[in-house]
């Protein structure tokens, strides 16, 4: 498509600002004349910005279509970048210091254009301080089959001789109409991911933020609901992300007269960045989007989103294959002999990829020494991995490995020899966890050592798969070897240069998969998705608590990039069955933690019939849309439906957690009924696990067949397929 560019003199005429534009039937952002500015469409939503005749550039609304004409009538706009500058009664955009201390901004219109980005319709304002040489851009791109807006700005010093110091710089701020509204995040802990939360937002100020580079205490995602919408499937609600994997933070700030704005970006806590003349800074990307179909609506929006726009090509069209990862059966002591053994039951029961996890590398006995080390251990692979790989790769496997670039071991040989590699600040302790300390990635000669180090192993060996693990939160900040008025700019520059260390990695091996893991899930996010095409969802993989974790986590995130493992592990002293697990795990990418040496030939049994099932249902339940039916947060069950986009198929996945006397508790009080969603009415739907009953499509959704499962922490999969009555 051709790029349209639109320009429009400080002098504004709305009628030629009309004139102008080559519209379309099918742009989705078209100008307007009355009031001037533009109009961004979803198949939702709309978005409108106004120009006033003082040259702001200004918010009207955003929200459904059909109340649009309502505010109209008394438009109540918001800047659309609010700065420092003037009345402090915003939540600033933009925080700047010039070169003779004035602290405030005042913006006006510069020029506006449509552009193709990516192949999708972008506006793109101009603005300049009245003044002082700093200009700033804002970007709005839409994806209107998903009812999304990508939002990010880049301010640019266009002076010749003065530095402009950057204080705060968010990557987008949008004000929803006045109403009372409640918001739902996330929060948790190490083993306690993805904790959904509901909270009123009243008169004030309420921030999620990350400050030590991990998200465990508020997940990187917002919904924002009308109060008095509720429901699951109907009803207004606005959701969004951030795509970026550093400090960040998302404000939502309540007004007296109603008026919500919410505003996302990198978290500039004891951050600055110091914009020289000439040069310009850009914004992560904010995703925001809104619907008119509820809880429901917004994570089906945003999954499919990720699903088939973020995460990586080609792998985001392919199959997550299932995994069997070494490190519960051997820990730290690897070989070549366990691992051949381990590899070879896998093999039976229907692995795909097997995994060594830590303990591979040189001196990596514990976890007390030789991270950093990236060379393969002698003493445990005298011949190197290679050979044991190809053993692995002729069992019909491909061979994956974990690593954690970004931390070393104080007993290390890289740390031996640059100790002024890591974070730290002079005459102050450097703070280890879990024995390690984080090397500073903002140094270009460590993004060196650690490009050629994972290249080189990548290289030697056949391997197909990447565990990226980052185990330690961040402390002491400091970079005394940089210039003073860069030192604040290093969590910044570690981002860019981890992005630029994955990127690089994944252009060189284009054969080999990601998985971002950070003690669990605690580095889960848009940017890292870009770059990752699994995560592991938490440390914790108990399947009860899994229930919990795994329910959040698809609030946010697709189902195809959520890694679950059968294990040992039982946080509660439950004893739930191998089947159990088997039922958890499938719901996500299968993956299998046991010490299968020890498994017995029923438990091997049943394990291949439990991959054979997964493998069968895999593309429905990494491709396709979900509805959670049933919350482990509000029942003592739960249950997931995966359906075809066809509407051909679908699968129901059905857990019990604790059962009750009949009668005792609200939830045993309740009818067991299972409802279905997004089949066809008129359709018929066998489903063979119950005595292979054929349904019409509109009974099962409305009326509903009897709970299927019985016994506390049992559970059931049943499959559903369209039929001739």
């Amino acid at each position: 498509m051709k790029i349209m560019i639109l320009y429009i003199a400080a002098v504004f005429s709305f009628a030629s600002l009309q004139a102008n534009a080559k519209q379309s039937a099918d742009s989705v952002i078209i100008s307007t004349e009355s009031p001037g500015g533009w109009m961004i469409r979803t198949n939702a939503s709309v978005y409108q910005i106004i120009l006033t005749k003082e040259g702001r550039v200004q918010q009207a609304y955003f929200g459904p279509k059909a109340q649009l004409a309502f505010h109209q009538k008394k438009i109540n706009a918001a800047d659309e970048i609010p700065v420092r500058g003037a009345f402090p009664t915003k939540t600033p955009l933009l925080e700047v210091v010039f070169a003779d201390n004035v602290r405030d901004a005042e913006l006006t219109f510069v020029n506006a254009e449509v552009l193709q980005i990516e192949g999708r319709q972008t506006l793109k304002i101009t603005q300049k301080d009245k003044y002082y040489p700093l200009e700033i851009a804002s970007f709005i791109r839409v994806l209107p089959e998903f009812d999304i807006l990508e939002k990010w700005v880049a301010v640019k010093n266009t002076g010749k001789k003065n530095n402009i110091k950057i204080e705060n710089l968010q990557s987008a701020s949008i004000s929803l109409p006045p109403d009372r509204y409640d918001l739902t995040h996330m929060a948790g802990a190490w083993g306690h991911e993805f904790q959904l939360r509901n909270t009123t937002l009243t008169e004030g100020v309420k921030t999620l933020q990350a400050r030590d580079f991990k998200s465990f205490d508020n997940p990187n995602w917002f919904m924002v609901r009308p109060a008095d919408e509720t429901a699951d499937v109907s009803g207004a609600a606005w959701f969004g992300t951030l795509q970026y994997s550093g400090n960040w933070r998302i404000d939502f700030d309540k007004a007296f007269n109603g008026r919500l704005q919410i505003t996302g970006g990198i978290n500039f806590w004891d951050t600055d960045w110091t914009l020289k003349p000439g040069t310009a800074f850009e914004t992560p990307r904010f995703i925001v989007g809104y619907t008119r179909s509820g809880s429901e609506g917004a994570a089906q929006n945003l999954t499919a989103y990720i699903r088939k726009m973020v995460l990586p090509a080609p792998w985001r069209d392919k199959p997550k294959p299932v995994l069997y990862n070494s490190w519960y059966a051997t820990t730290f002591n690897v070989n070549e002999e366990q691992q051949l053994a381990l590899a070879e039951i896998a093999k039976e029961i229907g692995v795909e990829l097997f995994v060594i996890d830590d303990g591979w590398f040189k001196g990596r006995n514990d976890d007390h020494a030789a991270l950093g080390d990236w060379t393969v251990d002698r003493k445990k692979f005298p011949n190197g991995l290679q050979p044991m790989i190809k053993k692995i790769n002729d069992m019909g496997m491909d061979f994956g490995i974990w690593v954690e670039p970004e931390m070393v071991n104080p007993n290390s040989d890289l740390y031996r020899a640059h100790p002024d590699w890591v974070f730290h600040f002079p005459n102050r302790t450097r703070h280890e966890g879990r024995h390690q300390l984080m090397l500073n990635l903002g140094r270009e000669d460590v993004y060196r050592y650690l490009l050629k180090s994972l290249s080189t192993l990548l290289s030697e060996n056949n391997i197909k798969f990447i565990k990226w693990d980052h185990n330690r939160t961040l402390s002491e900040p400091g970079w005394p070897d940089a210039p003073v008025n860069e030192q604040r700019e290093v969590r910044i520059r570690y981002i860019a240069n981890l992005y630029r260390l994955i990127d690089t990695l994944r252009t060189r091996f284009p054969d080999v998969q990601f998985e971002d893991c950070s003690s669990g899930g605690g580095r889960i996010d848009l940017g890292m998705l870009s770059r990752m095409d699994q995560a592991w969802t938490s440390d914790n993989t108990d399947p009860v608590d899994r229930l919990f974790i795994q329910y959040g986590y698809l609030s946010a995130f697709p189902a195809n990039t959520m890694v679950s493992w059968v294990t040992h592990e039982d946080w509660h002293a439950l004893k739930p069955g191998l089947d159990y697990k088997f039922d958890v795990a499938m719901s996500g990418v299968l993956g299998i933690g046991y010490d299968i040496t020890k498994w017995t030939e029923e438990e091997k049994k049943l394990a291949k019939t439990k991959i054979a099932k997964y493998k069968d249902i895999r593309n429905l339940v990494q491709f396709g849309t979900l509805h959670r039916l049933i919350s482990p947060f509000e029942n003592n069950r739960s249950a997931l439906q995966y359906i075809a986009g066809d509407q051909s198929s679908a699968v129901i996945f059905c857990y019990n957690m604790a059962e009750y006397l009949n009668g005792s508790t609200t939830q045993s009080q309740k009818a067991g009924i299972l409802k279905l969603r997004g089949l066809d009415p008129g359709a018929f739907y066998n489903i063979p696990e119950l005595n292979n009953v054929v349904y019409r499509g509109d009974f099962l959704m409305n009326v509903g067949i009897a709970w299927p499962v019985k016994g506390a922490y049992k559970s059931m999969i049943l499959q559903i397929q369209k039929t001739k009555q």
